[in-house]
């Protein structure tokens, strides 16, 4: 058996990387020899910027930036060489993500992506001729207005005075949008940005409706929130003429790329589509028995982009099996039987906290490999039962 085992990473808990060599473990706990492909990957969140950079053999920039509730923290991107030129990748988890706010500070009204700007003002200061930029697992909703004061965007009250915005409530104060300031590279600069596809600024499906509850965001803080942000989407439309509110990944880490779109000029790609120009998967794929992808939550929102529901459509091309393990097993979870996963299951053995959960991933992922090589040996076994039944009873019925 040739086994292709490609995870995502568990946010907050482990990366691609970290979920890869603990899959890996756990396979050869069933058999030493077994053959393995391994390819970690990565969906513009967590790992996006080192994982690239390491495949690209480029170099690690760090800095200190603002981070998402308005403390210095230390942050990083990855710049390589490629046909002349230079590409820095920037991820915006390692600036503003979920992990870095703290648990009693989740309120994604006064978060910000002030350091995304800082990031990529540095990256351009260093020589960057293109930039790409991977957003996931973000800590923010402030429509990117954070930053784009970055770039020298100023926004303006009903008397003309500065606004700063420090998250999405103080989008409510903002009257008007100077762009007289803003950086002239951006606009000279090639920006590509891995998001989730079906993210979207504003409505019902908006992401303060759809995240805001996830980034610690009360009823009541998603309806101010989901009002700042139509209010800022209007703003940008009679700045730029740019209608952002249902753009195809606008809503991308709070609404990041919807302001990387308007004020950087930014391209919106989806993240799977834009990371395979890095990560090749197809040709492990095709030769593999078995496909185990993994992802720390697997639910309805899976199948809308994330890697466990694009390897399996690979997968389908080549009618390969994919199992899947998870974290927590989601609502509506059995909607990624239609995208190829075949099946799935918890690596969580019993009731424990979350932060014992997290403790014990490494050991869980492994023992839940073993199992599933197990359970899909028995099933080899009893078809080979029957093919020797079938022959045999042939046999006889020939005697």
């Amino acid at each position: 058996m040739k086994v292709a085992i490609i995870p995502s990473g568990f946010k907050e808990c482990l990366g691609a990387e970290e979920v890869a060599v603990a899959m890996k473990n756990g396979a050869r706990r069933f058999d030493p020899f077994i053959k393995t492909d391994i390819v970690p990957m990565v969906d513009g969140g967590e790992g996006f910027a080192k994982a690239i950079t390491k495949i690209k053999q480029g170099q690690l920039f760090h800095k200190k930036v603002t981070g998402p509730v308005g403390e210095q923290v230390k942050s990083h991107y990855g710049m390589f060489s490629e046909n002349n030129k230079w590409t820095a990748v920037i991820e915006m988890a390692a600036v503003a993500g979920l992990k870095m706010v703290p648990s009693n500070q989740r309120n994604p009204l006064k978060t910000t992506t002030y350091g995304v700007g800082e990031l990529i003002i540095d990256a351009l200061d260093n020589g960057a001729d293109q930039i790409i930029i991977g957003c996931g697992d973000s800590g923010t909703s402030d429509g990117g207005s954070g930053m784009a004061q970055a770039f020298g965007v100023r926004f303006l009250d009903d008397n003309n005075h500065a606004v700063h915005i420090n998250g999405g409530e103080d989008l409510h104060r903002v009257a008007a949008i100077d762009t007289s300031n803003l950086d002239i590279r951006l606009q000279q600069t090639k920006i590509e940005v891995a998001c989730n596809w079906t993210n979207v600024l504003c409505g019902n499906k908006g992401v303060a409706n759809v995240f805001g509850p996830q980034k610690g965001a009360t009823p009541e803080q998603v309806r101010t929130l989901s009002q700042a942000l139509e209010h800022f989407a209007d703003l940008i439309e009679q700045h730029t003429t740019i209608n952002v509110r249902q753009m195809p990944g606008s809503g991308a880490s709070g609404g990041l790329g919807a302001g990387l779109h308007a004020f950087a000029g930014a391209q919106l790609r989806p993240r799977f589509e834009l990371i395979m120009d890095f990560i090749q998967i197809e040709e492990k794929i095709a030769q593999a028995d078995l496909v185990i992808t993994a992802e720390g939550s697997l639910d309805f929102q899976t199948v809308n982009g994330k890697i466990p529901s694009e390897v399996a459509r690979i997968a389908q091309k080549y009618n390969t099996p994919v199992v899947a393990i998870t974290g927590t097993v989601g609502r509506d979870a059995q909607l990624n039987y239609g995208s190829g996963i075949h099946a799935y299951s918890s690596i969580i053995q019993k009731p424990v906290t979350l932060e014992q959960a997290m403790f014990q991933a490494p050991k869980w992922i492994e023992e839940s490999v073993e199992g599933i090589l197990r359970h899909i040996t028995i099933g080899l076994k009893m078809s080979r039962r029957k093919e020797r039944v079938f022959t045999d009873g042939n046999k006889v019925g020939q005697a």
